[in-house]
């Protein structure tokens, strides 16, 4: 996941949506899958907060504590977790990096299964401009020439449209993040 950067618009106006969900008149229990700490550090209000307790759960992270958010090495398709640990799970342009659909769908039941509220953002598989290779229509390639074109595995992401969303977070509302009329990135949400 890229950090957290405050001049982003869009991750600005996500953040917000995101803030929303999150109670201000209790202590609150947060679940990032995949995230860094960078990413809340850099969010006011919820890094330091008293009354808000953040988990990042990364694949190979190296485990750390400092003030009220933990880093924890883990799989976000299981993590072996208790159900219903947290107040919200967040996860923010990781779903699409997990792997084939049986890992996709397994994270999704996690976070499902985690916690009662939950945000999870991945960019929409039918935005003409793919934002980690940052170049225009290479998620419709055949894998031989994506990668050809990318130099890199072609299946290590997987992009997600919102038909899929839909089928992978059935209780959740679909935000649509737009850009330029079209649907740059989806976002589930449950509260």
């Amino acid at each position: 996941m890229k950090p957290y950067n405050p001049s982003n618009k869009y991750r600005q106006r996500r953040m917000r949506k995101f803030l929303e969900l999150v109670p201000v008149d209790r202590p609150v229990r947060i679940l990032d899958l995949g995230g860094t700490a960078a990413y809340w550090r850099a969010l006011p209000g919820l890094y330091d907060s008293p009354n808000v307790e953040i988990t990042i759960l990364n694949l190979g992270a190296e485990e750390s504590h400092d003030r009220n958010l933990s880093v924890r090495s883990g799989d976000a398709c299981s993590t072996g977790l208790p159900d219903m640990s947290f107040d919200i799970v967040h996860s923010n342009s990781v779903i699409e990096h997990v792997g084939d659909w049986p890992n996709i769908q397994a994270m999704a039941r996690e976070v499902r299964r985690l916690a009662p509220t939950y945000f999870l953002q991945t960019p929409n598989y039918w935005f003409p401009f793919e934002p980690h290779y940052r170049k225009l229509f290479v998620q419709y390639l055949p894998p031989p020439l994506k990668q050809a074109v990318t130099g890199d595995d072609p299946h290590r992401i997987r992009l997600l449209s919102a038909r899929q969303m839909a089928r992978l977070f059935p209780d959740a509302r679909l935000w649509r993040e737009r850009a330029l009329g079209l649907t740059k990135s989806i976002v589930a949400i449950r509260s």
